[in-house]
């Protein structure tokens, strides 16, 4: 190869970037700052940006369907493989003792969905058909595995979006929640404390919930199973006390590698060509909108909860009846702290924060047989 066919070679790449390609990579580069910098949700968004700035340069023949992310995609996304072993991970995480030990937790869990609903209706309205309107809606739930479930089955073409948004605003829950809270609730019922005295949940209860969830779920909305089951297969690991070794293994080497494949593949699909458009922007904007009603209706019906206990409820937990485990339920708690350094709602919260957990995944299967019903 003579010295000019080697110079037009070094250069066939740099040559092949597009104003897109270079805007991606800007992308990509901030997503990596965020996870570093300012450690937003780090363990998605590094591999997410990575795989972005992967994505984006000309000609490596990765994104191909028998490159590295072709493969990745029909193996973990197409299939669903990744946002099912995730959530084995996630059920193995997550204690149901609070919830269990006070049902009643279920409403606020329930409450914190109406945003999904409601930005699907939204969407339909201003022109996107169903399957899309649904998959963006389902942002909401602040859940990226339900997220990327749905839309892997309802609207393929808008998973990169539909993902970047929902681990995004997940990352950005400790900025986007509170000014909502301070708003929808007073000073004096951020200062509520409640009492924390619940019946005792005996090991077997503990035990049965995961399998009787799992069959009144697949039971009632079997599009619901494959999410369920594998959330309860986690949990069910954990709370068995006899597979000490694969509920560890579920909590850190398998979600572990799941996430770090999923990131880099989802990563992988924000090409220019893809993602730089106003539909790209219009879901961002509509799964914040779905994030901030989830938010709002869950703080709602927590101070109409408060008003019909007597001032016995803080309805700062009503934020945590979103998806979005532990992080939601966590930020409530420190919400009423500020308030009151000797007020401790965690409980109450982590109740009402596993209950969105489930109710998030019951509203992504309520979604899918909605669409193949109307489809």
């Amino acid at each position: 190869m003579d010295l000019t066919s080697l110079l037009r070679e070094l250069l066939a790449g740099p040559a092949h970037l597009t104003p897109g390609n270079l805007a991606m990579l800007a992308v990509g580069g901030t997503l990596i700052a965020l996870a570093i910098a300012k450690e937003y949700e780090p363990v998605l968004l590094l591999p997410i940006g990575f795989g972005c700035i992967l994505a984006n340069i000309p000609l490596s023949g990765m994104a191909e369907p028998n490159g590295l992310f072709g493969v990745l995609y029909r193996a973990g996304i197409q299939t669903e493989l990744f946002p099912l072993l995730i959530f084995i991970g996630v059920g193995a995480m997550i204690d149901f003792t609070p919830l269990l030990a006070q049902p009643r937790m279920v409403l606020l869990g329930a409450a914190g969905q109406f945003g999904i609903f409601g930005t699907l209706i939204l969407a339909t309205l201003i022109g996107f058909p169903l399957n899309e309107a649904a998959s963006i809606g389902v942002i909401g739930a602040i859940d990226g595995p339900t997220s990327i479930f749905v839309a892997s089955k309802l609207a393929p073409h808008l998973l990169a979006p539909i993902a970047v948004a929902a681990y995004s605003y997940m990352s950005l829950i400790p900025i986007i929640q509170p000014p909502l809270m301070r708003l929808l609730t007073t000073k004096a019922e951020r200062r509520i404390r409640m009492e924390y005295a619940p019946r005792p949940v005996s090991r077997r209860a503990v035990v049965l919930f995961p399998i009787l969830v799992t069959l009144a779920s697949g039971l009632l909305v079997p599009a619901t199973l494959p999410l369920i089951s594998m959330l309860m297969l986690g949990n069910l690991l954990r709370e068995s006390g006899v597979v000490d070794r694969l509920s560890k293994s579920s909590q850190n080497e398998i979600i572990n590698i799941a996430t770090l494949f999923l990131g880099v593949t989802i990563g992988s699909t924000m090409n220019a060509a893809s993602f730089l458009n106003w539909v790209t922007l219009t879901v961002m904007l509509l799964g914040l909108l779905a994030f901030g009603l989830d938010t709002v209706a869950g703080l709602l019906f927590g101070r109409l909860m408060c008003w019909l206990s007597g001032r016995r409820i803080n309805p700062l937990i009503g934020a945590s009846g979103i998806s979005a485990f532990p992080m939601a339920g966590r930020l409530a708690a420190r919400m009423a702290q500020e308030e009151d350094f000797e007020n401790f709602i965690l409980m109450h919260a982590m109740g009402a924060n596993t209950a969105g957990q489930i109710a998030s995944v019951i509203a992504g299967g309520v979604l899918l047989a909605l669409v193949s019903t109307t489809a």
